[in-house]
């Protein structure tokens, strides 16, 4: 009776990760409504930046279209990273909690970033994803700022070379987390290494 009720419960537990479903779909739709968002904003933008060519508009005039159509480029680029974050999280969700997506592993043409084997993968997808979302927002934000004062450029320049460690470190560990998986693999290749006495 026991064994029973320990089988019932562990099999109600086993499957309460379906739950998981509604943050999968919930994740899908909202990286699609932002795909969309974004979408229409290239519309538009489009339809402006037609008007740059026109010959009765002022030098001044075409500056500021010019300096407003980057702003929204900015904007749309900040807009497709944060559907690709949705994206990647409700695959990866879906990849640890529920089944992997067989096509997305039997595929060549399917993208490395959406095999998701672990957490520590789908934390890492995410890291780099929004690390590039901080970035574009940061040029968003230096394309509008104003320098007063030569303290305000000291702060840019430190913002830039914060990105640039921020960089070199995600680009080194990446590197480094490579060459420890391909010492693995070969050292399961070649069967287990020699021990050596003392």
């Amino acid at each position: 009776m026991m064994n029973f009720i320990e089988k019932l419960f562990e099999g109600a537990l086993w499957n309460s990760r379906f739950v998981i479903l509604f943050a999968v779909i919930g994740s899908l739709l909202a990286g699609f409504t932002i795909f969309y968002m974004a979408t229409v904003d290239v519309v538009y933008l489009f339809n402006h930046a037609l008007h740059y060519a026109d010959l009765s508009m002022t030098a001044e005039a075409r500056k500021v279209l010019h300096d407003s159509t980057v702003s929204h480029i900015v904007e749309v680029v900040d807009g497709y990273l944060l559907a690709t974050v949705m994206l990647i999280f409700s695959l990866g969700l879906y990849e640890l909690f529920i089944s992997d997506i067989d096509q997305a592993h039997g595929s060549k043409a399917s993208s490395k970033i959406l095999v998701i084997n672990n957490l520590d993968d789908l934390k890492s997808r995410l890291a780099k994803v929004i690390l590039m979302i901080l970035i574009v927002t940061l040029f968003e934000e230096a394309l509008n700022m104003k320098l007063t004062s030569p303290l305000d450029l000291v702060y840019l320049g430190a913002s830039i070379a914060l990105i640039a460690l921020a960089l070199y470190l995600s680009h080194a560990a990446e590197h480094g987390l490579g060459k420890d998986e391909d010492s693995k693999n070969e050292q399961s290749a070649d069967g287990a290494p020699e021990k050596h006495g003392h």
